[in-house]
């Protein structure tokens, strides 16, 4: 009980003390004494030469507060509810990347630039220039939002920073550029190729905005489309650029406004001759040679058809493979089956020939029982074998050949290799003057024929083609 006393007296004691405290540590606390009004002067001085000194504590106005930024709405067009907003456009082509025929598509990149007036973004200005601003800007104001149509690929190029450009004039004007790559679809038609001449265009539009919102135009009319004059390409000739205009009409939306940018393409033959037809030619040339080798060397006419045949092959399928899919017939394909059809049609010929020279052989060998010296079985197989045309007037004049004979066969084969020495001197006189006697002789009908109906069919081929396309 007691300490529980004491506990409230000392608790009393120290409530009616403290506030006598307090009002004791007021009185000997001293006021602060009040500057005069000099000693303001004084200080209000020294601040303002302080700021001239250091300027960069001197804070101009934000271009938030110039453009009254904060004080509109500018997820909405300028002019909502009233009339179209015009956005003007001008195009600065920069190059054409690539073409390409496997996608039939091609890459472009150009300065796309926008003009149009925003009121809202008036500023007074006693000299009447303009502001200029970079990227930072654009996310802040309202502006058109033009796509590609038919594009696949696009990038707005950001080395070292977001190439854009946002102009902004005293009474509103507003122009905005950007440097852009697009790859976008151009409809290519292959009949004629690679005699072709392909028309491309990209097509701009507005995404959001029908003609009712914003009226998209050309800027300058026909003069909104410039290009440099350096732009090549290693396939094309680019023959033409021309800029027009029109509708575009979506069923849940409206009518749209759209530009296009037209360009002409002629591709270079050059290269195509070097690397496809003249190649084709020259097997078809080649393989007319076999029309005067002679008939009876089966293997040099057959190897001969048979390479001309793959080389053509290999051709065709390289020129395939660096094109479409397409399902009509390309100028390059009624080439190539054309010349491929012509090595086709010589093998055809070789086998013809052999086929009626086997049965004119079995005629004659009814009619005397012997072979004739012409097609001996000796000449025949040498002639298979070293490729050389052995007279048989002059190698067999040793002895005579029958079918039913075959000892006296390996005799006249041992006695023309006694005697090989002399025959051989003879062959060598007498093969240089009888060269046209021989073809002449053992030539069949069919190759005569066809030594000039195939180069004259070819020739009158080549004619008609260049003359068509070209």
């Amino acid at each position: 009980m007691i300490p529980a006393s004491q506990l409230v007296f000392f608790t009393f004691m120290w409530i009616t003390l403290m506030p006598n405290a307090s009002v004791v540590a007021e009185i000997k606390t001293p006021h602060p004494r009040c500057p005069s009004s000099m000693e303001q002067t004084r200080y209000s001085k020294q601040e303002t030469r302080m700021r001239k000194e250091d300027s960069t504590k001197v804070r101009p106005l934000k271009y938030k507060q110039i453009l009254h930024i904060e004080d509109h709405d500018f997820a909405i067009r300028p002019g909502f509810g009233g009339s179209p907003v015009p956005v003007g456009i001008d195009i600065q082509v920069e190059s054409i990347d690539s073409i390409s025929e496997v996608d039939m598509d091609f890459t472009m990149t150009f300065y796309l630039r926008h003009y149009w007036k925003d009121e809202r973004l008036a500023f007074p200005s006693k000299t009447n220039k303009s502001m200029t601003f970079d990227h930072r800007l654009i996310e802040k104001i309202w502006v058109p939002d033009i796509f590609f149509v038919h594009s696949k690929r696009s990038f707005i190029h950001d080395t070292t920073v977001e190439n854009i450009m946002l102009r902004v004039h005293p009474d509103g004007n507003v122009l905005f550029s950007v440097r852009i790559t697009v790859s976008a679809m151009c409809f290519m038609d292959f009949s004629r190729f690679p005699l072709d001449t392909q028309n491309c265009s990209l097509e701009l539009e507005s995404y959001a905005y029908n003609e009712e919102d914003l009226m998209l135009y050309w800027k300058h009319g026909n003069k909104s489309l410039n290009t440099d004059e350096h732009i090549s390409l290693s396939q094309f000739f680019v023959e033409e650029f021309s800029a027009s205009s029109g509708f575009a009409f979506y069923s849940s939306t409206g009518w749209y406004n759209r530009l296009f940018i037209n360009f002409v393409l002629r591709r270079h033959i050059f290269f195509f001759v070097l690397q496809t037809y003249f190649p084709a030619m020259l097997m078809v040339m080649l393989s007319w040679v076999s029309f005067w080798i002679d008939r009876r060397a089966v293997p040099a006419r057959v190897s001969l058809g048979i390479t001309t045949v793959l080389t053509m092959s290999t051709i065709l399928s390289g020129v395939s493979a660096s094109m479409p899919q397409v399902s009509y017939v390309k100028a390059v394909d009624v080439y190539l089956w054309v010349s491929s059809l012509f090595v086709f049609l010589s093998v055809i010929e070789y086998a013809a020939v052999n086929y009626l020279t086997t049965v004119e052989e079995r005629r004659r060998f009814k009619k005397t029982g012997k072979i004739s010296r012409m097609y001996s079985i000796e000449a025949t197989q040498a002639m298979a074998f070293d490729g050389c045309y052995h007279d048989s007037k002059t190698d067999m004049d040793q002895t005579s050949f029958s079918l039913h004979s075959e000892e006296d066969a390996l005799q006249a084969r041992c006695i023309s290799n006694l005697s090989a020495d002399s025959p051989r001197i003879k062959r060598r006189k007498s093969l240089g003057g009888q060269v046209g006697r021989i073809i002449l002789e053992n030539n069949h009908v069919i190759d005569t024929y066809s030594r000039i109906l195939f180069p004259t069919v070819y020739i009158t081929f080549n004619l008609f083609y260049w003359s068509i396309y070209v």
